[in-house]
């Protein structure tokens, strides 16, 4: 299985946070490991505005090698086109356009996104 970690979700596994249930974190150690640079770049931003502080650098946080970064491509801003506007967040909908594209399954907390067709692993 090909996982996609919503901001939130990378975030909280990088803090090993009790949030994320011992049952999903089985599913990450035996699958593949998606972030996509839209979360580096939401990171960014947010630390720029001093809405969020952590330790390390986004680039930092994928140096351990359990994450695989997921580049932005054309046809993902394209797939924003048909996507409906159920959730207006551009980097939410960044991550559901990726995981339409390319067969991912976006683990979040976030219900606001479920309306969406695409398989998500809640944490």
């Amino acid at each position: 299985m090909r996982l996609l970690l919503d901001t939130h979700a990378f975030l909280w596994v990088r803090e090993r946070s009790p949030r994320i249930t011992s049952s999903v974190i089985e599913m990450l150690q035996s699958s593949e490991v998606c972030v996509s640079i839209a979360s580096a770049w939401e990171i960014a931003i947010k630390r720029a505005l001093r809405k969020l502080s952590i330790p390390e650098s986004f680039e930092t946080g994928l140096a351990d090698g359990r994450f695989v970064l997921q580049p932005i491509e054309l046809r993902h801003v394209e797939a924003l086109v048909d996507l409906p506007l159920h959730h207006r967040d551009p980097f939410d909908r960044m991550l559901v356009a990726q995981c339409l594209t390319d067969g991912l399954t976006l683990v979040t907390a976030d219900r606001r996104l479920a309306p969406y067709d695409v398989p998500f692993l809640w944490v």
